[in-house]
């Protein structure tokens, strides 16, 4: 497959008003490069989930990458995993990432059982898993529906599954967040990107995207009914969480 993505530029003209934030055709279009630029670590927890996935998932079992964007934890897990440790399912709400991700997916990973479905996950009927894997999803959900969709994942979570839930967060400490957000436009400064492009991308994500603080994350979970949760990664104001099921747990038989 021909690569079809190009630098993201979106941001990079002046625009008279910023439109709320979507993941449009310009966005998949660019998606790797933005994502690359804009997300500190991303390679990195990507680079980790084979490996988690290796370490705790059972044979064989049903994964979901939800939120899945154009496939990257799909084809992550399909570089480290032989085709009968998985069967994977990408759900994405944008029907031009879910196009794309199947081409990608069809294209590098033809022996392998992978499919992505348009679908939202609020409402998605989700099979018994063994792994869930949500990388930057939860933080584009209106913050009163975030509850309710961890626990409906965990009750789908096989026994012993896991959660792999990434997020960029706020600080409570105001001065440290403060300090965190300018670090994270340092970042993005040194990858190329103008103060014209920061600024209007934070307009067009402002009541978009809404993070939540780490402790919310690990005191959704609890409620939810994990058992623990550890923050495994962490740069600047980008982290990512794994948490699990117990043995005992019971598991849901939604299809």
């Amino acid at each position: 497959m021909s690569d079809a993505s190009y630098r993201d530029a979106i941001f990079s003209t002046p625009l008279d008003r910023v439109a709320r934030f979507s993941f449009d055709e310009k966005v998949v279009a660019c998606f790797p490069d933005m994502i690359r630029r804009s997300v500190p670590g991303y390679g990195q927890i990507l680079g980790m989930l084979g490996l988690i996935a290796a370490r705790h998932l059972r044979h064989g079992a049903r994964v979901y990458d939800l939120g899945c964007s154009l496939g990257a934890a799909g084809l992550a897990l399909a570089g480290t995993l032989p085709p009968s440790a998985f069967r994977y399912t990408g759900v994405d709400l944008s029907p031009a990432m879910v196009a794309r991700a199947r081409e990608t997916l069809d294209a590098e990973c033809p022996d392998h059982a992978m499919e992505v479905r348009e679908g939202d996950i609020r409402t998605l009927d989700v099979a018994p898993a063994g792994m869930i894997v949500l990388n930057f999803t939860l933080q584009f959900l209106e913050p009163g529906e975030r509850d309710a969709v961890i626990s409906r994942l965990f009750q789908a979570l096989e026994p012993g599954g896991v959660l792999v839930l990434s997020e960029k967060i706020k600080a409570s400490d105001e001065q440290e967040n403060a300090w965190l957000v300018e670090r994270y436009h340092d970042f993005k400064r040194a990858n190329g990107y103008s103060e014209m492009e920061i600024s209007q991308k934070r307009t067009a994500l402002e009541n978009v995207l809404i993070p939540d603080t780490l402790a919310g994350h690990h005191e959704r979970l609890a409620r939810a009914g994990f058992s623990r949760a550890h923050t495994w990664f962490q740069l600047l104001n980008f982290v990512s969480l794994i948490a699990f099921k117990d043995a005992g747990a019971p598991t849901s038989q939604e299809a």
